[in-house]
């Protein structure tokens, strides 16, 4: 997605490995996450939101002993009122999911594959649940608002990336994906299609071999948008009277094939 939203953006993130700031809202996610993925490995009785609601403070250290330099972040508008906002978050997530009433198969889930032409996927998956009888789901939560219409496409790549990388690794097509968006208390449901999924494969092909050509040539032009606004990049790019660092060539020696090396990032 960063590729087909701006290829100077997926260089200098991908390539250039050039980190970016953490933001507030991206640490409070990350917390999140934290706390429900810790909530899921207690026993379905423990599970209750005042169980949820103390889980916060440990998770916030675990994150922070992790990340030294978020302490400063979240300082500027105190720790209290931030902590306030994890809990509020949580709290939500009782009014989508009854976490008592089953039993996860997997949380925080590493999922890797190779596809017949060698384009390697790989990302992590919050949540894979598995019914009785069979059926698969795999959820993915969101500490945002749910996309407008005009926005879907994003999250519908995201959910059909994971369902593409389920068919290819279990060979089970899943029932259903879900992203649960606590924000505004919303979820966004995917049935997946087997049929779609070989499309959807074959796009991710074609983007794979538009990234490889511009990794050889070294031309990511930047392409502009409304998300401009929101990219730290931004004081790098010449459409905005910026200067790029001069391009480092195609990732090698650390270990990993340079296919490995920016499959994940697409993964990401």
């Amino acid at each position: 997605m960063d590729f087909k939203q701006c290829p100077l953006k997926y260089r200098l993130r991908a390539i250039d490995r050039i980190p970016e700031p953490p933001s507030r809202h991206a640490v409070r996610g990350t917390v999140v996450h934290a706390v429900l993925e810790d909530l899921y490995g207690l026993p379905a009785a423990d599970r209750g939101p005042e169980r949820a609601a103390a889980l916060v403070e440990p998770a916030w250290a675990r994150v922070l002993a992790a990340q030294p330099e978020i302490a400063e972040l979240v300082a500027a508008d105190g720790l209290t009122p931030f902590l306030a906002e994890v809990r509020a978050l949580v709290d939500s997530y009782y009014q989508l999911e009854d976490p008592t009433r089953f039993e996860p198969e997997s949380r925080e889930a590493r999922v890797e594959v190779e596809l017949d032409d060698g384009v390697l996927l790989r990302g992590y998956v919050d949540r894979i649940d598995v019914a009785p009888t069979g059926e698969l789901r795999v959820v993915d939560y969101k500490t945002g608002r749910a996309p407008g219409l005009t926005h879907e496409t994003k999250a519908l790549f995201q959910l059909k990336f994971y369902a593409l990388v389920v068919l290819r690794t279990r060979g089970v097509l899943p029932a259903q994906l879900r992203l649960i968006y606590l924000a505004d208390r919303q979820i966004l449901t995917y049935a997946p299609d087997a049929e779609e999924l070989g499309r959807f494969e074959r796009t991710l092909s074609a983007l794979w071999a538009a990234v490889r050509e511009a990794g050889r040539s070294g031309e990511f032009p930047p392409s502009t948008s409304w998300l401009c606004g929101y990219c730290d990049y931004k004081p790098l790019c010449p459409e905005y009277g910026g200067t790029p660092p001069p391009y480092p060539g195609w990732p090698e020696g650390d270990g990993e094939s340079p296919d490995e090396t920016l499959a994940e990032a697409v993964a990401d």
